[in-house]
């Protein structure tokens, strides 16, 4: 054998036992890094409230798409609507949107405008009753109203509402 294939074979062997010890040593953990105890089965994630003067009527269904997503995608989570039953329930309620003017030509003319985004969060074991998160989270996007218009904010917005899924996944699947 050549010390080429020694050294690949060696690699492999290596890599191999790497990955027996991580996937051996708990059973809450995943790949993504999001834990969840191994008595939460299902989920139930009902449309986020969209308590807000936001323009833009499908931020509650748009914000419960992506949550839904990172729940159900990148854990072991099986998704379920009867409310009742999920081994854990995540209620969010969007309490918030601005969008503001941050810097200022010249011309007095915005030439950054920042949406935010604050929502409530409650994520709760239904099993245990005991609440996993508690807590609001909030958000910023910027974009140029002259120059990107309303397309502008709606990329605004959709930029802060993933980040918003991204906090809340992390928050929710990071605290075990």
């Amino acid at each position: 054998m050549t010390c080429a294939r020694r050294a690949l074979r060696s690699t492999v062997v290596a890599l191999a036992l790497v990955l027996a010890g991580v996937t051996g040593g708990c059973g809450a953990y995943s790949f993504s890094g999001a834990t969840i105890p191994s008595h939460i089965e299902t989920i139930a994630i009902p449309i986020v409230d969209d308590r807000s003067t936001s323009p833009f009527t499908t931020l509650d269904r748009d914000l419960t798409d992506l949550l839904v997503d990172r729940f159900v995608n990148q854990t072991r989570l099986s998704l379920t609507t009867n409310e009742a039953d999920a081994d854990a329930l995540l209620d969010v309620r969007i309490q918030r949107y601005t969008n503001e003017p941050t810097t200022v030509r010249g011309d007095e003319r915005a030439s950054v405008n920042r949406i935010s985004l604050n929502v409530q969060v409650e994520y709760v074991d239904q099993v245990n009753d005991e609440s996993f998160v508690s807590r609001s989270f909030t958000t910023n996007s910027d974009y140029d109203p002259v120059e990107e218009g309303i397309e502008g904010e709606e990329d605004a917005v959709q930029r802060a509402i993933s980040n918003l899924a991204d906090d809340i996944f992390t928050e929710a699947t990071s605290n075990w």
